[in-house]
């Protein structure tokens, strides 16, 4: 499991492989990646928008912005948790994820960003 913590919202990611799909006539490795976003604050705060870039062993770089996550914008009062799953598509069989959440506190109206953690995708467990 990779965590960050910023400001006291803690980032935790856990990752699968899915398999491989077709999509036309290209091959995808499919994966999965498990968020849990937990407010160690003693703020109320919300989750506004999403920016990530994903790598794979191909040396394909993409990125992905968005208003919150999986058609959500949650609220986490002070020890409260939100978890999603999200999926995402290489044309190689390793890669990794790294971005941020753009969040505003709702006592200060502080928009402010906290770190996701570089996160690895692979087919297979790779250890160090």
């Amino acid at each position: 499991m990779f965590q960050q913590i910023t400001k006291g919202i803690k980032i935790s990611v856990k990752t699968t492989f899915n398999g491989k799909v077709y999509r036309g006539y290209q091959e995808y490795y499919t994966f999965s990646y498990y968020i849990s976003i937990e407010n160690n604050s003693k703020n109320t705060v919300q989750l506004l928008e999403r920016y990530w870039t994903i790598f794979d062993a191909l040396n394909n770089i993409e990125y992905a912005e968005g208003e919150g996550v999986v058609g959500e914008t949650p609220i986490l009062k002070p020890n409260e948790e939100y978890n999603y799953r999200s999926n995402c598509f290489l044309l190689s069989n390793t890669g990794a994820m790294m971005g941020h959440y753009k969040m505003i506190n709702f006592e200060t109206s502080e928009e402010f960003l906290v770190t996701i953690p570089t996160f690895q995708l692979t087919t297979t467990p790779t250890l160090n």
